[in-house]
């Protein structure tokens, strides 16, 4: 297989992996009229239309590369490279159309893994905030997680396990979000249910510390302070220095229960396997 850098050069002059932003267009296919051309003379007007921004246009003229010489090298270059076009205009289901149609054609092109990655960066760029439903944001990791699960030694998966990370804590902030809410009502179980799923399922996100303390919050409004003290316990153990901590040591302090403000040699259960012992 070529490798990323190679395939990209072979697209067009100038395209690189491709970046977060872009410019708004018509989100329509314009309509070029029939004129029968050489497919290099196209190819290369699509290019320069890509080079002014011209993200409709150029979307527009690699489609007639395929439409004119379908059966030419030059014709799977032009969808892919439609599809790009598409992508930084912003027309992220045709993006998506256009890349699926080349995958379909040509599962085993040279331009597959990045078919795959185009159609997994537009799903990322279409993540929205944490107050809003999370539809996007499930397409956008099953999407990250096939890329490297088919390409794992290609720059697209390095790209995508970072952008992986950010979907997850993205993920892991909507359900704090839901548990604050629970737990401002008053509703417990409801909120520690959605801690708990932050603490197990999404392990490495930088939302783990909070969930453990709104764990011991929510454990001691009902009157578990064993859960509590436990939870506590692991926050201390992994997040010795973290204002979560001190806030939840302060906590049990309150409620006449000791913690180690740093865990020692006797407390050596890693996190994971505290949590194994808590929650299953």
């Amino acid at each position: 297989m070529r490798s990323p850098i190679a395939l990209k050069a072979s697209l067009a002059a100038g395209v690189a992996l491709l970046a977060a932003s872009g410019c708004a267009g018509n989100s329509r296919q314009q309509e070029l009229a029939y004129i029968e051309r050489p497919v290099e003379t196209i190819y290369n007007d699509a290019v320069r239309s890509l080079d002014r921004s011209m993200w409709v246009v150029a979307a527009a003229q690699f489609d007639e590369v395929q439409r004119q010489h379908p059966y030419s090298p030059w014709a799977q270059r032009g969808m892919l490279m439609a599809a790009y076009a598409r992508y930084r205009a912003r027309d992220f289901e045709e993006a998506i159309g256009s890349a699926e149609e080349y995958i379909s054609l040509h599962p085993g092109g040279d331009g597959a893994p990045y078919a795959y990655y185009l159609i997994a960066i537009c799903h990322f760029d279409q993540i929205i905030d944490v107050g809003r439903d999370q539809a996007r944001s499930y397409n956008a990791l099953r999407t990250l997680n096939e890329v490297i699960a088919r390409y794992p030694d290609t720059d697209y998966a390095r790209d995508a396990e970072l952008k992986v990370d950010m979907v997850r804590d993205q993920l892991a902030g909507k359900e704090m979000e839901v548990g604050r809410y629970y737990l401002m009502r008053s509703e417990h179980l409801a909120a520690i249910n959605r801690f708990k799923r932050v603490v197990t399922d999404y392990q490495t996100t930088s939302h783990v510390p909070e969930a453990l303390h709104r764990l011991v919050e929510a454990y001691l409004s009902i009157g578990l302070t064993g859960q509590a003290q436990q939870t506590a316990a692991v926050l201390g153990h992994n997040y010795p220095g973290s204002d979560w901590y001190a806030d939840s040591y302060a906590l049990m302090q309150g409620q006449g229960v000791s913690l180690p403000e740093k865990p020692d040699a006797k407390a050596g259960f890693n996190m994971f396997e505290r949590l194994g012992r808590m929650f299953f």
